[in-house]
């Protein structure tokens, strides 16, 4: 099944309806704000590397209150438990039974903030709902609901006290990317709008609609060629001589899952190379673990992708055919 052309209108217009109405809160970061909704609608999840103070919390707010949904904040710290953040089971001695208390978790958009800080046991309170979106406490199983969404946040200048993520954890982030500091006009308008009352934002979309785009982004046509080319970036990953550990399966599948939705978020029903490129760092390079000596050399994990996509030649079929 393809998208029609009518389905790809309505999808656009949703999307941009989206991001502009973030924008009015994150401002001067569209593309930033794009990748997040890219994740949300493609069933992904966001890691945002940033120093303090660039606007993670209004970022996440922002997307929940866009979506009628539910959003709740996570401070990690070392002393954070698992149970703060999933929930936990109480006796109630006036029913005589015991109730299950739902976490922060239970929301459409959680910011788990700096949550590097946390022990790697709290850390992996995250494993079962990031990837199977539901929560199992004491053996009984809940769903989070949908749209669900981790923006996760890391500092990357302050790294005492802190634990590094381990690989399975970072393979379940479909981007990271960084909002960073904003342009000279972006900071004069935030000033200037700084003493005002926290701005709510209007609902754009219903929950249902949501889970609507994700449906149709699904079904977004994708080449065999592309498919080909996807293949040959991933697998290239791998072979690079900086590289220790490249990208996995679910790295291949989160870029073509990604790559659909921000195909149809820009009027196609159909993923181009194009698409490709412009995901391929944000989706892939968390996911690489560089040599010790490259390291040491100064390379980037982004460096690596940008060089195999010099190096690997794309399909010259950028349509459907």
């Amino acid at each position: 099944m393809t998208v029609t052309p009518e389905q790809t209108a309505w999808f656009e217009e949703t999307f941009r309806a989206l991001a502009d109405n973030v924008e009015n809160v994150v401002l001067g970061k569209r593309h930033v704000v794009e990748l997040a909704l890219t994740a949300m609608v493609s069933e992904g999840h966001l890691l945002l590397e940033d120093v303090p103070g660039t606007g993670k919390t209004s970022l996440a707010r922002a997307i929940a209150q866009c979506v009628q949904g539910t959003s709740s904040r996570i401070q990690f710290t070392p002393d954070l438990l698992p149970g703060d953040v999933t929930g936990i089971t109480v006796y109630d001695q006036r029913a005589g039974e015991f109730e299950f208390r739902k976490g922060p978790v239970f929301a459409n958009i959680v910011l788990a903030d700096e949550i590097n800080r946390a022990s790697p046991k709290t850390q992996s309170a995250l494993l079962e709902v990031m990837e199977e979106r539901q929560v199992t406490v004491d053996g009984v199983t809940r769903p989070v609901g949908a749209p669900f969404l981790v923006v996760a946040t890391q500092n990357p200048v302050e790294q005492a006290g802190t634990y590094r993520l381990p690989e399975a954890q970072l393979d379940r982030f479909l981007l990271k990317t960084s909002l960073g500091y904003p342009d000279h006009a972006a900071t004069l308008r935030i000033l200037e709008t700084s003493g005002a009352p926290r701005r709510e934002l209007p609902a754009v979309v219903t929950s249902k609609g949501m889970t609507s785009m994700t449906e149709v982004a699904r079904d977004v046509y994708l080449n065999p060629l592309v498919l080909d080319y996807v293949a040959r970036i991933v697998e290239a990953t791998r072979l690079a001589r900086e590289v220790r550990l490249g990208a996995s399966v679910r790295g291949a599948i989160a870029l073509t899952k990604a790559a659909k939705t921000w195909a149809i978020a820009h009027g196609r029903g159909y993923v181009t190379p194009d698409d490709i490129k412009a995901l391929a760092e944000p989706v892939l390079a968390h996911r690489l673990i560089l040599d010790a000596e490259a390291e040491f050399d100064g390379v980037t994990a982004g460096a690596v992708v940008g060089q195999i996509l010099l190096d690997t030649e794309p399909p010259r079929s950028r349509e459907p055919g």
